[in-house]
């Protein structure tokens, strides 16, 4: 039987992250994938140029939609850029009893382009966090979720706990931003456990969160539990990685089926 996951994020004209990483991800990944979109960007590698949010009565009927018909073993929550969205995300999760949530909090794309408005960081903290089965904060983004400076591997532990004290159960750290290498901090049921990883040196990291928070989503829809899901991410955000994908003229994208094989992958031979 093939499990299924939703991703609630924006779409990506470039391809590399939101919601075409997301369902790239999902499908190496071995889970069909769904989709409500939040938002419409012109971007690509170099940056953000423009946003075109869907209404909030939209993204309710798109998320209607899926839980009506094929229900998501697993939800992965990405860019959501204003609080009524945000709302509205919260409040149909709570009604179809929605299991293995992942909130990817994005709120600045690795271009640098601000994707959160000031006011909806305060309604997804008070919404959409405590939903959360896990959420996965890089650095810049916890450090506005704990209202802390995070500058070395302590700084971690301390913003962990802040998160997961006022946000959610919950909190996966992610290293990297010059920080204690590639290493993440999972902080739940009051314990840590530090997930080591190798920086691999690819300046393409467009789309990385996306792509992380979807494999963990993935994976948690397939019955594996939260620590095995991180881990089986991380390999695969590094197999990714590892392929050295060289697209666009910035931060480009990774690639996402390095692993993809058969015959219909394969191009002239």
């Amino acid at each position: 039987m093939m499990r299924t996951v939703l991703s609630i994020a924006g779409s990506d004209s470039g391809g590399g992250a939101g919601i075409q990483a997301d369902l790239k991800t999902m499908t190496m990944n071995g889970v069909y994938g769904m989709s409500a979109i939040t938002a419409l960007t012109a971007q690509n590698t170099t940056g953000v140029t423009d946003i075109m949010e869907v209404t909030p009565d939209f993204l309710e009927k798109q998320i209607d939609a899926v839980f009506e018909d094929i229900r998501p073993d697993a939800v992965k929550i990405g860019m959501v850029s204003s609080s009524g969205l945000i709302k509205v995300i919260a409040q149909r999760l709570r009604h179809y009893g929605a299991e293995n949530i992942v909130v990817d909090p994005v709120m600045v794309a690795t271009s640098g382009s601000k994707l959160l408005q000031t006011d909806a960081v305060v309604t997804l903290k008070n919404e959409l966090l405590p939903i959360a089965t896990v959420i996965t904060p890089n650095i810049p983004e916890a450090e506005i979720l704990s209202g802390m400076e995070i500058h070395n591997k302590e700084d971690m532990i301390t913003a962990v706990k802040i998160i997961s004290k006022n946000c959610g159960e919950a909190v996966l750290l992610k290293g990297g931003h010059s920080i204690n290498d590639a290493n993440d901090l999972l902080y739940a049921d009051g314990k840590y456990r530090w997930f080591e990883g190798k920086r691999i040196n690819n300046p393409n990291t467009h789309g990385t969160g996306c792509t992380f928070s979807s494999a963990i989503a993935s994976n948690l829809a397939k019955g594996f539990t939260l620590e095995e899901s991180i881990l089986r991410a991380k390999e695969y955000i590094s197999g990714a990685l590892a392929a050295m994908l060289d697209l666009g003229k910035g931060s480009g994208p990774m690639n996402h089926a390095f692993d993809l094989g058969g015959k219909f992958a394969r191009g002239v031979e």
